[in-house]
């Protein structure tokens, strides 16, 4: 069995079995903290869930692994050693990439930080510039979300989204704010007042999404 095969044989059995749950995409999408997008592409044979995710589903489904890569026209027969071998490649393929992934961000956020720790080495060697030094660690706090809101969205993995948005919104409103400080000498606090109607607008945005596909699924 190919891999675009099993690909469509899982979504199908996703499909069929989230149906009879009486789920929406949606619904299992939240069920599982994965966004509606990530079960459609499941379902429609473009991608396909890691191995703890086929767990998960198997759970709330109340069947088994194995129930979810058979194919649904096979005869009993067919089902056994084949059957084994998919789960088995699934299984590494979903935990290697799973794997890979997480050193990519971890990679990703060393890499942000060892920059702004190298500027902060370098601009602290000036004396007219070693008070503003720190301020590049509160600015390579949003950096690092928006580097890893690229990748994740890159990845088609939203479940962080929301929290990402919002570390780059209250930690772009800090940047400034400690800016402020240092420069001017200046108690800016009411700049954290702009940060109430973005998250309000964040979780509206998110909640816009969440109810479009309810309404597809």
């Amino acid at each position: 069995m190919d891999d675009e095969s099993l690909k469509y044989q899982i979504g199908a059995n996703i499909a069929a079995y989230r149906k009879r749950s009486g789920l929406t995409q949606a619904g299992l999408a939240e069920k599982l903290n994965y966004s509606d997008k990530a079960v459609s592409k499941w379902e429609r044979g473009e991608s396909i869930p890691d191995v703890l995710t086929l767990m998960a589903l198997a759970r709330l489904f109340e069947i088994t692994v194995n129930d979810l890569l058979v194919d649904p026209n096979a005869l009993p027969e067919d089902s056994g050693n084949p059957l084994e071998k998919a789960m088995v490649q699934v299984s590494e393929k979903a935990l290697k990439r799973r794997a890979n992934k997480k050193i990519i961000l971890g990679l990703s956020s060393t890499l942000v930080w060892f920059v702004a720790l190298l500027a902060f080495v370098i601009l602290s060697s000036f004396d007219f510039l070693e008070a503003y030094s720190c301020l590049l660690f509160f600015y390579a706090i949003p950096a690092n979300a928006i580097v890893l809101l690229s990748l994740r969205s890159a990845w088609h993995d939203f479940r962080w989204n929301k929290a990402l948005i919002s570390i780059i919104v209250w930690g772009s409103l800090l940047s400034i704010y400690v800016t402020m400080q240092v420069s001017m000498h200046y108690n800016f606090w009411k700049i954290f007042l702009l940060g109430i109607p973005g998250q309000i607008a964040i979780f509206l945005w998110f909640r816009m999404f969440r109810s479009s596909g309810e309404a597809n699924g």
